[in-house]
């Protein structure tokens, strides 16, 4: 849940903003701040979850700028793997041993973190400079029990992607807004061109948008309830199941739900995915899409309750509760977070900014950003949920088996419905 006080987001634009960190009090910025920061001294350590090879050379050249600035900080910068960095983050934290002073993380384990003694607030620290200037989508991520525990680095979302080709070959003038009016498109998609509508996916997050649409999720966080078997969700999994029993969408291959996927659509054999910007330069690989131009993105589509939404995703730079070098460790993440960064990181990796300033005209010329910019208004954050990592495959598992007819989908839900409560054992029924 977003915090009484964030702010809004600001306007995009191209502003000139300088890299010299400062906190804001009221919204003003102090210059005695400012000189706080400019004066740290220490050493501290990085792990960066980011991918050395494909992302790395830019957050080394702002490294090194960051220290040219501050001669008197030492970064350790250190590649961890992203998928053990997490647990590898809480039992250093719990051993008091080896500890990095920031670590970049996913916006989902926040809470764990928090729940873990692992990482401090930063309200009100240098490390979220300009804090009105981050996207609410991605600075939601960062709040578990009204604080702010992360500066948001990179975001992403689910969106549509469609093949403008089959489209206009089906006589399909825009990208569907409703999943009625997906089914439609995708009916016409089958007869006319032999291409199957949409491919739908089954993976837990990636079925979030049919859950989003019907205004409902696996859990309600603010109230401690477990939702999954409510009315709800079985409307969103009947919505699914009648797009695939109408022949607007194809159902998934179970035992390769992504790379299935994948290998429909940029072989052109599906003309639609729910997916992010992470898979475009895969697509591009494609004969679908030797023209990059034919590829579309739009936002995912609104279900019965009017609404659409997709979640956030992203990474987020955070701080250990107790790093003997907090100050160093804000004005690190000050410099390398600060919308000029972002911008420079956008355009050489390709990654969505968390900043409203950073889609700068440059950015912006990068058509996976520039398609993206507007599907992250109806991006929200999961549940704060610290054990929210463990929801996904009981969902997944359960999805699977109602979509291939194993289980009816009331019972299949009551027992998924039961496993969760025997990992969130605070939580009644909804």
């Amino acid at each position: 849940m977003r915090r009484a006080g964030l702010s809004a987001v600001a306007a995009v634009g191209v502003l000139g903003l300088s890299l010299t960190a400062c906190t804001a009090v009221g919204g003003v910025a102090t210059p005695q701040a400012a000189m706080r920061v400019t004066e740290v001294a220490g050493t501290i350590t990085y792990w960066d979850t980011a991918d050395a090879k494909a992302e790395g050379p830019v957050y080394d050249q702002l490294i090194s700028a960051f220290q040219a600035k501050f001669p008197k900080v030492k970064v350790n910068h250190v590649y961890v793997d992203f998928n053990q960095a997490q647990n590898k983050f809480i039992a250093a934290a719990g051993a008091g041993k080896d500890v990095p002073d920031v670590l970049r993380i996913d916006g989902g384990a926040i809470p764990a973190l928090v729940n873990a003694s692992a990482i401090a607030p930063l309200d009100g620290t240098p490390a979220l400079d300009d804090e009105p200037d981050f996207l609410p989508g991605p600075l939601d991520t960062t709040v578990y029990k009204d604080h702010v525990y992360g500066a948001p680095q990179v975001t992403d979302t689910l969106g549509l992607l469609y093949n403008k080709a089959l489209f206009k070959k089906a006589g399909i003038a825009n990208p569907p807004r409703t999943w009625a009016e997906l089914k439609a498109a995708g009916k016409a998609i089958k007869a006319k061109t032999g291409a199957d509508g949409l491919y739908l996916n089954s993976a837990a997050y990636f079925f979030l948008p049919f859950l989003y649409g019907e205004g409902t999720d696996w859990v309600d966080a603010d109230n401690k309830k477990i939702t999954v078997s409510s009315p709800k969700v079985v409307a969103a999994i009947h919505t699914a199941q009648d797009l695939i029993a109408s022949g607007a969408a194809v159902a998934p291959n179970f035992a390769d739900l992504y790379g299935g996927m994948q290998s429909s659509f940029k072989e052109g054999r599906v003309a639609m995915v729910i997916n992010g910007p992470w898979s475009v330069a895969d697509d591009y690989s494609g004969p679908a899409f030797k023209d990059n131009a034919n590829l579309g993105i739009a936002p995912v589509p609104a279900g019965g309750s009017g609404t659409a939404g997709a979640p956030t995703g992203g990474q987020n730079l955070v701080v250990y509760a107790k790093s003997q070098n907090s100050a160093a460790a804000h004005a690190f993440i000050s410099f390398i977070n600060s919308a000029a960064s972002q911008a420079t990181v956008a355009a050489k990796n390709g990654t969505l900014p968390t900043r409203a300033s950073a889609y700068t005209a440059d950015v912006r010329r990068n058509t996976t950003i520039a398609g993206f910019q507007p599907v992250l208004q109806i991006a929200r954050a999961r549940p704060a949920v610290a054990k929210g990592g463990e929801l996904y495959t009981p969902f997944e598992t359960t999805l699977g088996r109602i979509l291939q007819g194993q289980v009816a989908v009331q019972r299949g839900l009551e027992e998924t419905a039961q496993t969760y409560h025997g990992i969130l054992t605070d939580y009644t029924a909804g």
